[in-house]
C-alpha cells in the first residue's frame, strides 16, 4: 500500500482526470468509482487495473479484494482524494482501468440467447441501468449504436452497478447490418415501441417457441426507435400502460420485456 500525502505526487497524476471523460478517452481508460464497483472490477477479472487510491476507511473495507501485486494500491485522507478528483468525491474508492479491445459482436455474441440491441439512448443513466436490468433478467449481451452513451462512463458504471463489467458489448456504426448479421433464422427480433399498432408483449412473449433466440430493440426516450429499425424487426411489441401516459422509462420497459421473455422461457 502507498501512502499518499500530497496533489502534485506523480504516482496518482491520472486520477486529477476522472471527471474528464475525453482525456479518458484519449488515454484508452476508464473509471470505476466506490467500495461496491471496485470489487465487482477486481470480481470480473477481464479488465487490466492500473491502479486504485482509497481512503484509510475504505482500504479497511475492501483489504481482501485489493491485490498491491496486481496493481498500485495508494492510500490517503478524504479531503485530498475530494482535491485531486477535483469535486466532492464521498465514495472513499476510484480505479482506473484500461479500456478493452473493440471486440467482434459477431464471434463474441454467437452463444448469447438473449441480446439487447440499444439505439440513440445518450443517457449514461438509462445505459446503466438496461446493464443492470440485463444481468438481472437474462440479458446476456448489449448491442449499442455510435449515438448510444459510453457504458465504460463512470456514471454509467455506477448506475450499473458494475454490471457492464459481467454483461458483453459491442458499439458498432453499422447497428441494423449488424443485427441482420446476429439474426438467424433461429431468431426474433423484437422492436419494443409503444405505437398502438403493436402486438401485446404478453401475446409475444407467450407465442414464441422458448428455444428461440431473441434481439430485443430499444430505443431512446421520446424518439424511441427509427422506422428503420422498427421495419427490420420480425415483430414489434408493445407494452399496454394506463390511458393519458405517452411512455415508460427505457429501463422500466426493458425490464418488463425481458420478466416476460424470462417468465415465458420457463
Amino acid at each position: 500500500m502507498i501512502q499518499i500525502a500530497h496533489l502534485d505526487d506523480p504516482r496518482v497524476a491520472d486520477f486529477a482526470h476522472v471527471g474528464d471523460p475525453s482525456w479518458l478517452r484519449q488515454h484508452n481508460v476508464f473509471v470505476a468509482e466506490g467500495r461496491l464497483v471496485v470489487r465487482r472490477l477486481f470480481e470480473a477479472g477481464s479488465f487490466s487495473v492500473r491502479s486504485v487510491l482509497v481512503t484509510p476507511a475504505a482500504l479497511a473495507a475492501m483489504r481482501d479484494a485489493l491485490d498491491p501485486e496486481r496493481c498500485p494500491v495508494h492510500v490517503c485522507e478524504q479531503q485530498t482524494m475530494n482535491d485531486l478528483a477535483g469535486f466532492n468525491f464521498h465514495r472513499g474508492c476510484l480505479a482506473i482501468a484500461d479500456r478493452p479491445p473493440a471486440i467482434d459482436p459477431l464471434a463474441r455474441f454467437a452463444d448469447a440467447r438473449c441480446v439487447l440491441a440499444l439505439e440513440g439512448i445518450g443517457n449514461p443513466d438509462n445505459v446503466g441501468g438496461l446493464f443492470r436490468a440485463a444481468a438481472a433478467l437474462g440479458g446476456e449481451a448489449v448491442l449499442l449504436d455510435g449515438r448510444c452513451a459510453d457504458p465504460l462512463y463512470r456514471k454509467a458504471i455506477r448506475t450499473s452497478m458494475g454490471a457492464a463489467f459481467r454483461i458483453p458489448f459491442a458499439i458498432v456504426d453499422a447497428w441494423l447490418p449488424t443485427i441482420h448479421a446476429l439474426a438467424g433464422e433461429d431468431t426474433d427480433v423484437v422492436a419494443l415501441t409503444p405505437h398502438p399498432s403493436a402486438k401485446r408483449l404478453a401475446d409475444v412473449a407467450r407465442d414464441r417457441a422458448a428455444e428461440r433466440r431473441v434481439i430485443l430493440m430499444l430505443g431512446a426516450e421520446g424518439a424511441g426507435l427509427s422506422n428503420e429499425a422498427i421495419e427490420a424487426a420480425t415483430v414489434s411489441a408493445r407494452i399496454p400502460i394506463a390511458p393519458g401516459i405517452d411512455s415508460l422509462n427505457v429501463v422500466v420497459a426493458a425490464g418488463i420485456a425481458l420478466a416476460a421473455f424470462a417468465r415465458a422461457g420457463d
